[in-house]
């Protein structure tokens, strides 16, 4: 018998359970503990040169078909969960025994990848398309590299002092959608067979489900992906008159991601959506220029209404800041302690040990000088323009660390895109302003914006990683001391491909890479350096709706996710919310309902699951030149959509169902 200073004892008899605990996606009571799989005062296997080769090589592939893929068809796959269930399998290929932990660190450091790949390619792009038009723009490894390398570094180091209060302290109060999913997939690979049989046949069902759906959508296009009205006469009539529509998307990952955020946040960001696209673009369409009455709904949205929702996750994001100030003070005082050297309590328990406050501190102050000299000797050449960069750069990246992993706990969804472009515009407002215009005001604002974009994307994906194994027992401070490697591995990647990519298609022509958001980047920029004008009142608009949301109580972030992404990918969000409601309210017994959500969740961390990994295989099939066929016309591939949307739902509510107290 053995007790820490924690005041966990560990019993020889005490057997690790297969399973999550039941208080795993519940707020605890006052005096109620979460225990993890692991048990906290035990040692595990975690990272061995097993799971740390295995998950940089998974970082290697995964980053080179991120970064090829999302460039050539516009889509950047979810790369943790594939990885999560690679992992499972070569674990139980090999009977690796105590394979959880390991599996962890497998997952962390090949989920690098994808928050890599999506940084990097939603903006550095943008200089080989602007290179068309600007000859004089250059691009070279060492800036794709450098950029890629300290925002993911800076986004590890910026984060890690708010992952107590994100993973532990709000433990139950969000609800982690894709975490959950990929918590799932690892635990169904705990234990035997026998005993995770059950388990692991829901997750396994649910994900071929999920996934085979989605491939058909996205492959051989037997019903519509998105059912709207604009797909018939009468609503393309409404929605060139009163700029009114209605869309869903039918997928089946989107539908779980629905189920696991909850009624409550999937109502608040469906309440968003609702507000830009049945108010605010009908107004826009109808008292607005002749210009914007002209337009479509959806393209009003995307050069106009989505500005309400920057400006708002940017105030969203100050709101944050000013609400986490005792956090952010607790985290900076501690730092301070440790380095005058001075005693900060007790040794912490294992699955609580963090990277020290005082060898963070030394780690963001070497990060931040090797960011300055990069932009001094690599970007911008002159120190006074390179310092103001560097501030820029510092500020927002921190400011925005906690949107993003408020974003990613909320919804599953990082708006990294929006919260660039916003970068990018201040970026470019500041540079101006300082004289630095023109292409090299180019070059430097999508570096630093590359920079940023890379830094937000891996604090959202390193919440996921840290609250997978918070739930599972893993020990926080070796998963954020090898996701620097993974992150300098991925890098270097990414670097290398798009280079590569560059030099055998381009970014332009008729055979060239989409690059979609890399396009819209340009699109901002360009007329901004070269003179052009901003929509500030629309971002202050949004910035205005955030505190009076935030008055009123409800919470801001989530309304303006809802007004920044599109309404077909929000109302899944709804009705998975509904489902989940209906499910946890399906008896009068406490106990049985709890069983059917619990199973519910199960399934739906299945379709997501299934989804993600379908996901690349549809990915695949598209880029090898299959052609999705449109079925003869607007009717039958909308009535089907709502024919196989509808049977995705009911097979959801019915096999959650299916659980018993």
């Amino acid at each position: 018998m053995k007790q820490n200073e924690k005041g966990y004892t560990l019993d020889p008899a005490d057997v690790d359970p297969i399973d999550l605990p039941e208080n795993a996606f519940s707020e605890l009571g006052a005096d109620e503990e979460y225990r993890p799989i692991m048990h906290p005062a035990r040692d595990y296997p975690e990272a061995t040169p097993y799971s740390v080769i295995t998950g940089l090589i998974l970082a290697v592939i995964f980053s080179a078909a991120a970064a090829y893929l999302g460039l050539k068809v516009g889509q950047v796959f979810e790369a943790a969960i594939p990885i999560a269930i690679i992992a499972v399998g070569l674990s139980s290929r090999l009977k690796k025994k105590n394979a959880l932990g390991q599996n962890v660190i497998i997952q962390s450091i090949g989920a690098c990848s994808g928050v890599i790949v999506a940084g990097t390619i939603f903006t550095l792009p943008a200089l080989y398309i602007l290179q068309g038009t600007h000859p004089e723009i250059t691009v070279n490894f060492l800036e794709i590299f450098l950029s890629s390398l300290f925002g993911g570094v800076l986004g590890i180091l910026f984060f890690i002092p708010f992952r107590k209060y994100f993973v532990k302290d709000m433990h139950g109060k969000y609800p982690f959608p894709e975490a959950t999913a990929t918590t799932q997939v690892l635990v169904s690979g705990n234990g035997s067979a026998e005993s995770t049989g059950g388990q692991a046949k829901v997750l396994v069902l649910a994900s071929l489900v999920g996934g085979i759906y989605d491939y058909i959508v996205a492959t051989a296009g037997w019903w519509s992906e998105v059912v709207t009205t604009t797909a018939y006469s009468w609503g393309q009539a409404i929605a060139d008159k009163f700029k009114f529509v209605f869309s869903c998307n039918t997928g089946a990952a989107v539908l779980g991601l629905g189920y696991i955020v909850g009624l409550k946040y999937a109502f608040v960001i469906f309440a968003g959506s609702i507000f830009v696209w049945w108010f605010v673009i009908p107004l826009m369409g109808t008292y607005g220029s002749a210009e914007i009455a002209a337009m479509s709904p959806s393209a009003i949205f995307s050069e106009y209404a989505r500005m309400i929702g920057i400006g708002g996750i940017a105030m969203a994001g100050v709101i944050g800041i000013v609400k986490s100030r005792s956090i952010i003070g607790q985290a900076v005082g501690l730092a301070s302690r440790e380095l005058r050297g001075a005693q900060t309590g007790g040794k912490p328990v294992r699955w609580q040990t963090d990277i020290s406050m005082k060898h963070i501190a030394y780690f963001v102050a070497i990060a931040l000088i090797g960011v300055l000299l990069f932009f001094w000797f690599g970007v911008i050449h002159t120190f006074w323009q390179a310092l103001v960069a560097w501030l820029v750069v510092t500020v927002i990246a921190f400011l925005f660390t906690t949107v993003a992993a408020n974003a990613i706990a909320i919804v599953g969804s990082n708006p990294v895109s929006g919260m660039t472009l916003m970068t990018l515009i201040i970026a470019s407002g500041v540079f101006v302003a300082i004289g630095l215009s023109g292409t090299s005001g180019i070059v430097a604002s999508m570096v630093l914006g590359g920079v940023v974009c890379t830094a937000l994307s891996m604090a959202g994906g390193f919440v996921t990683d840290l609250k997978i194994g918070y739930w599972l027992g893993s020990t926080p401070k070796k998963q954020e001391t090898w996701k620097f490697l993974g992150t300098l591995v991925s890098a270097a990647t990414v670097g290398g491909v798009m280079l590569m990519l560059n030099n055998v298609y381009g970014f332009s022509g008729p055979e060239a890479l989409a690059a979609p958001q890399a396009n819209a980047m340009a699109k901002v920029i360009e007329p901004m350096m070269m003179g052009g004008s901003t929509p500030w009142t629309l971002y202050i608009i949004g910035a205005v709706l955030a505190l009076i949301l935030n008055w009123l109580g409800v919470p801001a972030l989530a309304f303006c996710l809802g007004m920044f992404l599109p309404l077909h990918l929000n109302t899944p969000m709804l009705v998975g919310g509904l489902v989940s409601w209906f499910v946890g309210h399906s008896s009068k017994d406490s106990a049985v309902c709890k069983a059917r959500t619990d199973r519910g969740t199960l399934i739906a961390s299945g379709l997501i699951a299934g989804g993600a990994l379908f996901g690349v295989f549809a990915a695949i099939t598209i880029f090898c030149g299959a052609s999705v066929p449109t079925n003869g016309g607007e009717f039958t591939p909308q009535i089907l959509g709502l024919v196989a949307y509808a049977a995705l739902i009911a097979f959801l509510y019915f096999a959650s169902r299916k659980a018993k107290a």
